[in-house]
């Protein structure tokens, strides 16, 4: 997901190292709430947006056409596909 982040045309500011690990963290920490030791793609996808909609920064011609960083989130998260 970070790595999609920094091969987006739409964003001038990809997601840092520190973004990952805080997916990272979140994920295992939300996979534990649910008393689950292992962490699933639904997780990642739930938690994109909150930590990631601060941490990206969208291209002016982007905002201009009405883009907006869930919107682009959400496009990212479909053209990733999930780890088997």
């Amino acid at each position: 997901m970070i790595q999609a982040t920094r091969n987006s045309p739409e964003l001038m500011v990809s997601a840092s190292l520190r973004a990952g690990v805080a997916m990272l963290l979140a994920a295992k920490t939300l996979a534990a709430i649910q008393d689950r030791n292992y962490v699933m793609p639904d997780d990642v996808k739930l938690l994109a947006r909150p930590i990631l909609r601060h941490r990206i920064i969208l291209r002016p011609e982007a905002e201009i056409e009405g883009l907006n960083p869930d919107i682009a989130i959400n496009r990212l998260l479909n053209r990733i596909e999930v780890p088997r």
